[in-house]
């Protein structure tokens, strides 16, 4: 079912995003050599906490899951695309580090991520972070009324064709609002002016996800959850939750 929210309800997801936001803030600005995801996963859990929160990713379960999802944060380092475990991996010089995080307050979901590289990074790195970034801002962009769910996925994979980075084709946004996943599903890639009209009161999350090398196969872990390039290709992963609006596309999971 696709869920129409009004200004109203547009507003009380902008409350749950800035605490989504402000949380992958200070994990980002705490992440250093040494640690481990297990900690990230605590700092990301104390902002829910404090705030009022809980988290719709702690003991997710899809029907495709195995088990229940263990954290508060997908924490996915280098070559791990996405759904990854906060474990007691230590965090080390150069890794690319992606945080996907959720929140519910008062009912209603926010979901956002960012990727990061702690330490030293290697430039080839910098640049995935960077192109993957520009592409979720150009998804955004296209978000516009009347615009399709075509025209966003168009946007997103123009940037992983021009750098010849793998796209996650099969994984992408969602809708989003009383639930964390709802329809429509947004690929990360499409053609213009194919797919879903976007109309006012549409909530929804974009995430591209792309993969250094150019290819976008991948493989599964052991544990069911974590999603891993199946040539090593290190990942990034970007998403806000964005309400669609006459004014435009409107963040609402910002600081």
């Amino acid at each position: 079912m696709i869920e129409t929210k009004t200004p109203a309800d547009i507003e009380k997801m902008r409350e749950v995003g800035r605490v989504v936001a402000t949380a992958l803030v200070k994990m980002e600005e705490a992440a250093e050599v040494g640690m481990t995801l297990r900690d990230l996963d605590a700092i990301g859990a104390g902002v829910l906490k404090d705030a009022g929160a809980t988290s719709p990713f702690l003991n997710y379960h899809p029907d495709w899951a195995p088990t229940p999802f263990p954290g508060s944060i997908c924490a996915s380092v280098n070559d791990v695309i996405v759904h990854g475990i906060p474990n007691d991996t230590v965090i080390a010089d150069g890794d690319v580090v992606s945080i996907d995080f959720g929140g519910v307050l008062n009912g209603w979901c926010g979901d956002s991520a960012r990727t990061f590289i702690v330490g030293n990074a290697r430039p080839e790195d910098e640049l995935l972070v960077e192109v993957t970034r520009q592409s979720l801002f150009a998804g955004i962009e296209a978000a516009q009324v009347g615009n399709t769910i075509g025209d966003i996925g168009y946007a997103v994979n123009s940037f992983a064709k021009k750098h010849k980075f793998g796209n996650l084709k099969d994984h992408g946004g969602h809708g989003i609002g009383t639930e964390m996943h709802m329809d429509p599903f947004i690929p990360n890639v499409g053609k213009k002016g194919k797919g879903l009209k976007l109309f006012p009161g549409l909530v929804l999350a974009i995430e591209p996800m792309f993969i250094a090398g150019g290819r976008s196969d991948y493989r599964h872990d052991d544990d069911g959850w974590t999603i891993r390039s199946a040539k090593g290709g290190r990942a990034a992963h970007w998403e806000h939750t964005i309400a669609i609006t006459e004014a435009g596309p409107q963040i609402l999971t910002l600081p």
